[in-house]
């Protein structure tokens, strides 16, 4: 059974306490559905000020777009084409983009109109591009360095088993 233990309000203590959890969690399973889904779900506790959290990953059918996977949220967009919005930059730069102001972000996709700011971290599995991790705040600037490098610590365990 898992167990969640309480955040202290460390923000790199509570990162690396999530990231065990999200270690014990997927340690010894290999369904990707199922790893998105409790990764989604664990971070939408553990998270403050959000409204939105999940993936999108490649489309098999389509390379072309991203696809809504897992998420913990309102209903959302479901294919977004390379290179469009925050999601598909990302993935197309393969490079994580904080976004403090989406009303700034040329060529947002507005999926739900209270998000003022988003980061967005690309999935990457033995040098391509899997997906990407979104999260969604309706406070402006919600996330900043210390949110970046751990949520990109906390991708690359997840890709690990998927």
């Amino acid at each position: 059974m898992f167990n969640v233990e309480k955040y202290n309000g460390n923000s790199a203590e509570d990162y690396e306490l999530v990231k065990k959890q999200l270690h014990a969690l997927v340690h010894d399973e290999k369904n990707q559905i199922a790893n998105l889904s409790n990764a989604s779900a664990l971070l939408n506790q553990f998270l403050n000020c959000i409204n939105w959290v999940g993936f999108y990953l490649i489309d098999a059918d389509s390379v072309d777009e991203l696809v809504l996977g897992p998420f913990q949220g309102l209903p959302a967009c479901i294919r977004i084409p390379l290179g469009k919005g925050v999601c598909g930059t990302s993935a197309k730069r393969i490079e994580t983009i904080r976004v403090e102001d989406v009303q700034k972000f040329p060529g947002h996709i507005a999926c739900d109109s209270a998000s003022n700011s988003e980061i967005v971290i690309p999935m990457i599995k033995e040098g391509k591009l899997i997906g990407v991790l979104d999260i969604d705040s309706p406070e402006k600037g919600r996330f900043d360095e210390t949110d970046q490098k751990m949520l990109e610590e906390f991708v690359e365990i997840l890709v690990q088993h998927l």
